[in-house]
C-alpha cells in the first residue's frame, strides 16, 4: 500500500533505545527501583488522604487526584520501558501502530489532566486565601466532584479526538527518536497533506486549552495570592504561602519538563539526538518521582500522618 509515492508502514520503531545501548541492565534495575518507589509513595499518600477524616478537604482531594494521575502515568510508562529494555537489550524497539497510538493517547490525556488538576487546585487555594468567608459556599463537595470530572473528561475527549485524527494518517516513516510514543511524533511520521495539517492544528488547540490556558490561570491565581499575602500579617502570609509552595513546586516541575520537550522538538525537528531521548525520559521520570516526595514532605499534615503510619508499621 502506498500514499503520495511513499511506502506506508503499520509499525513504529523506537530508535531512542539505541542511545541507551551498553547500559540496559543497569537502567533496567534503576527504572525498576524508581517504579517501585513511585508505586509505594503514591499509594501511601493516597491511602493516608483517603483514610484520615481530617484530610477529607477539597485541597487534599485534588492532591490525591494528582498523585492518582501520576500513578496511572507511571503504570503506562514504566512497565513498557522495562519490558523493552529487558527484551531488546536497549537496541531498536518495534511497536505496532495501534499500541503506539494507545500510549500516545494516555500520555497526552493524562498529562493534560495533570495541568487541569493543578489549575483546579490553584483555584481552590485562591478562594481559600482571598475569599475565606465565602469558601465553604463556593467550594462544596458536589462542586469538587464536578471539577474533578471536568479535569479528567476534557483531556480524555480532546486526547481521543487527537488520537483519532492521527490514526487516519498513513505513516510514511517508521523511526521515532523516543523511548515512548506521543501523538505529535506520530503525526510527524505521516506523509503530510491536508489531514496531517488538520491533525497538527487540532493538536495545537488541544495543547493550548489543556496546558497553556491552565498554566496561565495558575500563574494568575498565585500572583493574586501573593498580592493578598503582602497586604496581610506575617503569620497569615507564612501559613498561606506554606500551603501553596508544594503546588507551585509540582506546577513548575511539570512546566519545565513540557517546555524543554517543546523547545527540543522545535530546535531539532525529526533529527536523531541523545538530548531528545534524555529529555523524553526525564519528562516522565521527574514528575512521577518528585510528586509524592513534594506532597509527602512539604504538606505538614500529610507528612505527620506518614511518619505516624511508618512508625506504627516499624513498631509492630
Amino acid at each position: 500500500m502506498t500514499s503520495a509515492g511513499f511506502n506506508v508502514t503499520s509499525s513504529v520503531t523506537l530508535v531512542g533505545f539505541s542511545s541507551l545501548s551498553g547500559h540496559s541492565s543497569l537502567l533496567f534495575f534503576v527504572f525498576l527501583l524508581l517504579y517501585l518507589f513511585v508505586l509505594f509513595s503514591d499509594s501511601l499518600v493516597i491511602y493516608i488522604i483517603c483514610s484520615q477524616r481530617a484530610l477529607h478537604r477539597p485541597m487534599f482531594a485534588f492532591v490525591a487526584s494528582v498523585l492518582l494521575n501520576s500513578l496511572i502515568v507511571s503504570t503506562v510508562f514504566y512497565p513498557k520501558l522495562l519490558s523493552d529494555l529487558l527484551l531488546s537489550g536497549a537496541g531498536l524497539v518495534q511497536v505496532s501502530r495501534t499500541l503506539c497510538l494507545c500510549q500516545g493517547f494516555l500520555v497526552s490525556s493524562l498529562g493534560g489532566s495533570s495541568f487541569m488538576l493543578l489549575s483546579a487546585m490553584a483555584f481552590d487555594r485562591y478562594l481559600s486565601i482571598c475569599h475565606p468567608m465565602h469558601y465553604a459556599v463556593l467550594v462544596t463537595p458536589a462542586k469538587v466532584v464536578l471539577m474533578l470530572l471536568l479535569c479528567w473528561m476534557l483531556p480524555l475527549i480532546g486526547g481521543g479526538v487527537t488520537t483519532l485524527l492521527a490514526s487516519r494518517l498513513p505513516l510514511c516513516r517508521a523511526q521515532l527518536n523516543r523511548v515512548y510514543c506521543i501523538i505529535y511524533s506520530i503525526v510527524s511520521l505521516s506523509c503530510g497533506g491536508a489531514e496531517a495539517q488538520l491533525s497538527g492544528i487540532f493538536g495545537l488547540l488541544f495543547t493550548a486549552v489543556i496546558i497553556f490556558l491552565p498554566a496561565a490561570f495558575i500563574l494568575f491565581s498565585y500572583a493574586r495570592i501573593l498580592f493578598i499575602c503582602l497586604r496581610r500579617s506575617r503569620s497569615f502570609s507564612s501559613k498561606a504561602l506554606q500551603t501553596c509552595l508544594p503546588h507551585l513546586l509540582v506546577f513548575f516541575n511539570y512546566s519545565i519538563c513540557v517546555c524543554l520537550d517543546l523547545l527540543l522538538r522545535r530546535l531539532q525537528s525529526n533529527r536523531e539526538s541523545d538530548s531528545t531521548v534524555i529529555t523524553s525520559i526525564l519528562m516522565m521520570l521527574v514528575p512521577t518521582v518528585l510528586n509524592p516526595v513534594v506532597y509527602g514532605l512539604k504538606l505538614k499534615v500529610v507528612f505527620t500522618h506518614v511518619k505516624r503510619l511508618l512508625r506504627c508499621r516499624r513498631d509492630s
